[in-house]
């Protein structure tokens, strides 16, 4: 799986993906080598580091310590699955209404990050709305599986999951650390936030341990720690699918380019996660008023230093009418690009003048 690519192969796009990796050939600094890592299994997608390094060995230690640390973070933020000797957000769920779950310190940090930036953004995106989640979950996946008897989850039943949504009552206990979640049904849903918090704790770690030009690109969240090592540029290049582009055709896949040289491009969309009922598609993301898919945009895509805020921001404001999300990202300080259903594109003048089409940009 390890391999030494050209620049061209080495930033051809992830097609699974919400951003992707576009570039050039480049002129490697003097001295260093360009290589590629990827691997599946975590956070359910392709995760894929690309970097500069003297050596193939050093590039290689460095990929294996990323792919055991997202491995580690995967099942400790797994909301589906049991691991032995590990008490995940899974543990915290099945045993709401019981009793506190003791929780590695990933764990806490996580919860308490949302419920910070559930407070700063006014409330949207809410890590308690599991039992709302769930159930749309459960209808897409038996959708998915059965097209044919696909089907909308009743509103009556929404409405009363939705009674178990208050996140002012998900108990964090930092002493004791342990997460309680005190009435039987609640249910922490962490997908807005988990993969760009992970891919912000994994950037970080392996900068402490030297490695100093490097990209991680986690399905639809890029982040760039340092300039790429080379001669002609100083900035990576991160592709923006086109929501009604051909995901198998990198020509066409590409709506703009966003050219940064240090930080994280984050993309929430309606085009992955869906299912279809009588010819309608009805994505993941649930706007926390109507429970319904949010249907202001194709796409969202947002750029910020730390990947876990461009996770946790690129689908609030997915999930806002277009007048509060731009001020919302205005007054927190993200640059943001939104893609509206009939094709129009808006962006912060920040965003736009990162952009290759819609701002002229280079990778200088």
């Amino acid at each position: 799986m390890l391999k030494k690519r050209n620049a061209l192969t080495v930033l051809f796009c992830i097609l699974a993906t919400a951003a992707v990796l576009s570039g050039c050939r480049n002129s490697v600094a003097a001295g260093y080598s360009k290589y590629s890592y990827e691997f599946l299994g975590s956070f359910d997608t392709v995760v894929r580091i690309i970097g500069y390094a003297k050596s193939q060995k050093e590039f290689e230690t460095m990929a294996k310590l990323g792919e055991t640390r997202f491995m580690e973070l995967h099942r400790l933020f797994d909301i589906y699955n049991d691991y032995d000797g590990i008490n995940n957000v899974k543990a915290i769920n099945d045993k709401a209404g019981i009793e506190p779950v003791r929780v590695s310190q990933e764990i806490i940090d996580l919860i308490l990050f949302s419920k910070e930036w559930y407070e700063k953004t006014g409330g949207t995106v809410n890590i308690a709305m599991g039992p709302v989640l769930n159930i749309w979950h459960e209808y897409r996946e038996r959708g998915i599986e059965n097209p044919d008897e696909a089907a909308l989850p009743p509103m009556t039943s929404l409405m009363e999951a939705r009674q178990l949504c208050d996140i002012n009552r998900v108990i964090v206990d930092q002493e004791a650390q342990t997460v309680f979640l005190p009435v039987k049904g609640m249910r922490l849903d962490v997908g807005a936030v988990a993969k760009g918090f992970a891919t912000e704790i994994v950037a970080r770690e392996l900068q402490k341990k030297g490695y100093s030009s490097f990209l991680i690109s986690a399905g639809g969240n890029v982040r760039c720690v340092g300039q790429p090592l080379e001669n002609t540029r100083t900035k990576w290049g991160i592709g923006i699918l086109d929501p009604d582009g051909d995901l198998n055709n990198n020509e066409t896949s590409t709506l703009d380019t966003v050219y940064i040289s240090q930080g994280s491009v984050v993309t929430s969309g309606d085009y992955q996660r869906y299912y279809e009922v009588d010819g309608k598609r009805y994505h993941h993301l649930i706007d926390p008023e109507t429970l319904m898919p949010a249907d202001h945009y194709r796409s969202v895509s947002v750029y910020v230093e730390d990947s876990g805020v461009a996770d946790f921001m690129s689908t609030t404001l997915f999930l806002l009418p277009y007048e509060k999300s731009r001020k919302l990202a205005e007054t927190m300080g993200v640059e943001a690009l939104w893609v509206f259903p009939d094709g129009k594109l808006e962006a912060t003048e920040g965003m736009k003048a990162m952009l290759k089409v819609l701002g002229g940009a280079t990778n200088k």
